[in-house]
């Protein structure tokens, strides 16, 4: 009983947890024109408000994943979510630009070490029979805050001003705060092991290298070039966390479970496939179609309360049917999806694109939560945290491209030139050649889950009654 109680403490905690960073970074979205128009930002210094946050999670999420599994998750989820919280409020105290991103930036940090350790305490505290249903229940959250973020981002942006977003995250934060420290329980599997210091150094600046090479793709060479010496940096990483005895990404992780190297391929394709549908819906629905922001929000809301809503029946199905057929399937459904937004129009009725919200909502509901369940069940204790960083990498790493293949397409057909009624056939133009570059990807994301064989197959070394305090 006590075992029991123990378990929805830890559930709240890390829902609540899990709800923090998404509802922020979809509300401050909402917000960003009337930070522009008060610090008077153009828009390249608009989008680093966003993209400080996106690129530290990344850079840090690995790192974090590994200094969790060493010194405590437990800890280093407090630490996370003091620092976001800290952060936050100096976000909202911002006099300047500079201050904002710059805060911004440590507010992702905070970010990478609550993402690194929020699964992977789930899948300490659940057994495998169990894990997939409280996974599934941790991913409605995240859906659950990316959902109210607009809605509430812009209700408080324009009652009470953008700065109360940023302080509402106070009593928030320390709610989950006080919770966490209630928890007597730690989990530390790799404990005493030594940090890769000199390895954390190399994937960071790699992967910083690649991620603005990404953001800045459509700056011609500029961007080709941060994106090709990421590349170089990162192959060093690999090769040098092959000769030391503790790295913090173990590459023969992925040598020893196909689960593993298949199912966060298929993450990575999955949000590289997905992320910029709302971006594009949005711009479609206001400049072809001629909503107001309010309006095309609450059609765009449809996809992330569909997943929110059957996140857990996916989580729980996964623990009774292989995530190899239910992820596929999910992706699948993510393609058709993608596929009938290629062919959106001037004239195409609103009420096909509410459906394919829904489709979209319910394949992405079928895959990530069983997916998620797959990678953790595919790896041993000591690696949760570990494993949990990959996820949060191939997510942020995928957003990221996403955007870049995006923002790509649209500087091909538009130039610089702002959207607008007379370039509508060449937006739309842009936006069906996107949607058929990411319905492609997407197809081919259904063959990297397929490949990951069933989870049997796992190298898994402890039985699977869930972890043991420390």
């Amino acid at each position: 009983m006590e075992n029991d109680i123990n378990k929805k403490v830890v559930m709240i905690t890390i829902m609540l947890g899990s709800f923090l960073t998404p509802f922020m970074g979809s509300s401050v979205v909402v917000a960003l024109p009337s930070i522009g128009k008060e610090f008077a930002l153009n828009e390249g210094l608009i989008n680093w408000i966003a993209t400080s946050f996106i690129l530290t999670t990344a850079v840090f999420v690995v790192p974090c994943g590994k200094f969790a599994d060493i010194y405590g998750r437990k800890k280093i989820l407090f630490y996370g979510l003091f620092i976001f919280t800290l952060s936050s409020v100096l976000c909202g105290l911002s006099i300047n630009a500079f201050m904002l991103i710059s805060f911004r930036a440590l507010q992702g940090v905070g970010g990478a070490m609550i993402s690194a350790t929020v699964i992977a305490i789930i899948t300490s505290v659940y057994s495998s029979g169990e894990r997939g249903k409280a996974i599934g229940i941790n991913v409605a959250a995240i859906y659950t805050g990316l959902s109210i973020g607009p809605v509430v981002g812009g209700i408080v942006t324009q009652h009470f001003g953008w700065r109360i977003l940023f302080f509402m995250m106070i009593p928030l934060g320390l709610i989950v705060i006080i919770l966490l420290s209630r928890l007597k329980q730690e989990w530390s599997e790799a404990k005493g092991e030594r940090m890769d210091y000199k390895g954390s150094l190399i994937y960071g600046v790699g992967l910083l290298c690649l991620m603005c090479g990404l953001s800045f793709i459509r700056n011609n060479w500029y961007g080709i070039g941060l994106i090709i010496v990421g590349c170089v940096i990162l192959i060093i990483f690999g090769i040098y966390e092959t000769k030391i005895i503790n790295p913090i990404l173990d590459i023969s992780l992925f040598k020893k479970s196909r689960i593993l190297m298949f199912s966060s391929i298929a993450a990575l394709i999955n949000y590289s496939a997905t992320y910029a549908v709302s971006f594009l819906l949005s711009l479609y629905l206001q400049y072809v179609k001629g909503f107001n922001p309010e309006h095309a929000g609450l059609i765009l809301v449809v996809q992330p309360v569909i997943q929110a809503l059957f996140s857990p029946l996916s989580g729980k199905l996964s623990d009774r049917v292989e995530a190899q057929k239910v992820a596929s399937f999910g992706m699948g459904l993510s393609t058709v999806g993608l596929l009938v937004l290629c062919f959106l129009k001037v004239g195409t009725n609103i009420s096909i694109v509410l459906i394919t919200l829904v489709v979209l909502g319910f394949g992405f509901a079928l895959f990530s939560s069983p997916n998620t369940n797959a990678v953790m069940n595919s790896v041993e204790k000591r690696y949760y945290g570990v494993a949990s960083g990959i996820l949060g990498a191939a997510r942020t790493i995928g957003q990221t491209v996403s955007m870049g293949i995006t923002s790509l397409i649209l500087t091909l057909f538009l130039g610089n030139t702002a959207i607008s009624s007379s370039n509508n056939p060449r937006f739309i133009h842009g936006f069906t050649v996107s949607f058929v570059v990411f319905t492609i990807m997407c197809f081919l994301g259904i063959f990297a889950s397929l490949a990951r064989g069933k989870v049997e197959g796992k190298v898994k070394l402890e039985s699977d009654r869930g972890s043991t305090p420390s």
